[in-house]
C-alpha cells in the first residue's frame, strides 16, 4: 500500500471528516492488499465490525485475547462474532492466567514494573504476534476523539509505530451517535468490561502509543 505523506494525511483527515464510517472504509480500503480490524469487544465495539464487514465480509477480525475478560464480555464476543459471521483470528499469551497468578501474585499494581511485564505477556506479545503473522497493510481500529490524551493527537488516520495505517471511521463520533447506529442496525453492546493491562480508562496500555 502506498504511503500518504504527512501532507496527504492531514488533507485526508479534514476531507472525511464529511464522510460517513462506510463512506471511509470504501475509500480506503481500496488502496490495501491485506487489511484487518483489530477488536476486544470493549464497549461500541459491534459498530466497527459492523461497518467494515459490511464492506468486506471475510476481513480478518484480530482478537488478542488478554484472558481476564469478565464472562458478560466473552458471551458479548461470542454473540458478536456469532451474529455478523466474524472471521476471527485469536491470539492468546504464551504463559497460563495459572503462571501469572503465581509469578505476579495475581495483576501487578498499575505503576509498578511487574505491571508492565503482565502487559507484555497478556496483550503486547500477543498483538505483536498476530501483527507479524498476519502482516496487515491497513489496521482498522475504533479509536474515538476524547478518550485519551494521545488519542486526541491523531485523527481518522494516523499511522501506528510500525508504518501501518491505522483507520478509526467513528473517530468524531459520540457515544450517543454510537447508540443510535447500534439501534438502527439491531447490534449488542456491553459496557461490563475490564482491561487489566490499563485500568484506568484514559491510560494507554501501549499498542497505540
Amino acid at each position: 500500500m502506498k504511503k500518504f505523506t504527512q501532507s496527504q494525511l492531514e488533507e485526508l483527515n479534514e476531507k472525511f471528516k464529511a464522510f460517513s464510517p462506510f463512506e471511509i472504509i470504501e475509500w480506503i480500503i481500496t488502496k490495501a492488499e491485506n487489511p484487518v480490524v483489530t477488536t476486544n469487544f470493549r464497549p461500541y465495539e459491534a459498530a466497527i465490525l459492523h461497518s467494515v464487514t459490511r464492506v468486506e465480509p471475510n476481513l480478518k477480525v484480530i482478537w488478542c485475547d488478554t484472558g481476564y475478560n469478565t464472562p458478560q464480555t466473552y458471551k458479548h464476543a461470542t454473540q458478536v462474532a456469532e451474529q455478523l459471521n466474524l472471521n476471527i483470528k485469536l491470539y492468546i499469551p504464551k504463559q497460563t492466567a495459572a503462571y501469572r497468578d503465581a509469578f505476579f501474585g495475581g495483576i501487578p499494581e498499575v505503576n509498578s514494573s511487574q505491571h508492565d511485564e503482565f502487559t507484555k505477556q497478556v496483550k503486547l506479545e500477543p498483538f505483536q504476534r498476530a501483527m507479524k503473522e498476519q502482516n496487515p497493510d491497513l489496521w482498522f481500529t475504533n479509536l474515538r476523539k476524547g478518550q485519551t490524551t494521545f488519542r486526541d493527537s491523531i485523527g481518522i488516520l494516523s499511522y501506528s509505530k510500525d508504518g501501518i495505517l491505522k483507520v478509526s471511521p467513528f473517530y468524531h463520533w459520540s457515544d450517543e451517535k454510537l447508540d443510535t447506529y447500534l439501534a438502527e442496525h439491531n447490534l449488542p453492546n456491553e459496557f461490563k468490561y475490564s482491561d487489566p493491562t490499563k485500568v484506568l480508562s484514559n491510560r494507554e496500555c501501549g499498542l497505540h502509543a
